[in-house]
């Protein structure tokens, strides 16, 4: 059975491990805020790591032809379209300097089913109401029922729909790089039975290929569901956050070859105060949905070594909210399982006396 300080209570993961000269421990920081959905960091990933290609999958959903992570996707770029921002109702565009909101008429004319002298086939002329409604019967409405929304690409609307500034709609995209998070109490680690996951000096979490046997405890125990097995292998594979890289004093991959500096790699308590400071600038601009997820060594899982700053709750971007280490309540479990056996054992003797005499 793991060492119980495995699986609760603040930790430092490499020191824990038996690494006597480790060094700070790293990680990574994701900004999801600046990120543009290139994917350079999968292809990245997938060049350095010799990962097998995935094949070309019209999932259906938007541009995010991956899906999840996966045992031959260590890095998964989610696309997420919102109509309307999360938790407020003002205008993505707002208070920017390009126009002033369209009117009835002009969405009308957006919207394929009016013209610009301000007459509609089939609608009166002057009924403002009856073209708004003939706009918005060509595309969705907003939740809260306030206008016209176009769910599309911005700049690609379809044909018969205007691109200038007073068409632009309330719409965002949300675009995140997923990862293994290298967990502080990393529940995989507890449940391997072969040694094949291990500690690193730099904090991290390693599958040794070559040792796993395939048995597939670590895919259920992670909380994250980010391990996985291969088709026609059966072993486990996942993010290494590089380790042949570190050893050389390198950058993970994926960071290297982002362009945006949305993955950041480094000691993990700088990428920490780092982080703050942007969520606070964030902020500062008028983004109060900014807020980070997986940086707080007090959670369910001590903490993430790849953590995250979010524009909107961890269940739109597919996270849990509340993640805890899935191996925590084993010492109890153990106990108990000790204790009904001996109650057992204990009332079969019993049985067994009772009725011998």
């Amino acid at each position: 059975m793991p060492d119980a300080n495995s699986l609760y209570g603040p930790l430092d993961p490499a020191p824990d491990a038996g690494w006597t000269a480790a060094g700070p421990r790293m990680g990574f920081f994701t900004d999801t805020s600046v990120c543009i959905g290139c994917k350079a960091c999968e292809v990245a990933c997938k060049e350095w790591n010799a990962v097998p290609e995935s094949g070309f999958d019209l999932l259906g959903m938007s541009y995010d032809n991956t899906g999840a992570l996966t045992a031959n996707s260590w890095r998964h770029v989610a696309f997420i379209e919102q109509p309307v921002p999360a938790g407020h109702r003002t205008a993505t565009f707002a208070g920017n300097p390009t126009g002033g909101s369209a009117s009835a008429a002009s969405a009308a004319v957006a919207a394929g089913t009016g013209s610009a002298s301000g007459t509609n086939p089939g609608v009166p002329a002057g009924d403002a109401d009856a073209a708004a409604r003939m706009a918005a019967a060509g595309s969705s409405t907003a939740p809260d029922g306030t206008g016209t929304r176009f769910l599309g690409m911005p700049g690609a609307a379809p044909p018969g729909r205007g691109t200038g500034a007073e068409t632009r709609t309330d719409f965002r995209w949300l675009m995140m790089s997923d990862v293994c998070k290298h967990c502080t109490h990393a529940a995989c680690l507890d449940v391997c039975p072969t040694g094949s996951l291990f500690r690193t000096e730099f904090g991290t979490v390693v599958v040794q290929e070559d040792i796993c046997n395939g048995c597939g405890y670590c895919i259920s125990a992670c909380p994250y569901g980010v391990i996985d097995q291969r088709k026609g292998d059966g072993r486990a594979w996942k993010c290494t956050l590089c380790y042949d890289r570190l050893g050389a004093g390198m950058t993970p991959a994926c960071a290297q070859a982002c362009p945006t500096e949305s993955i950041q790699y480094g000691p993990l308590d700088e990428l920490r105060d780092r982080a703050a400071q942007r969520v606070a600038t964030l902020h500062g601009r008028g983004v109060p949905q900014a807020r980070l997820y997986g940086h707080d060594p007090t959670d369910g899982v001590g903490g993430d070594g790849a953590f995250f700053l979010l524009l909107d709750e961890p269940e739109v971007y597919g996270l849990p909210p509340d993640p805890v280490v899935t191996t925590r309540d084993l010492p109890r479990m153990w106990r108990r399982a000790g204790l009904a056996a001996l109650a057992m054992t204990a009332a079969a003797v019993a049985a067994f006396v009772g009725g011998s005499s």
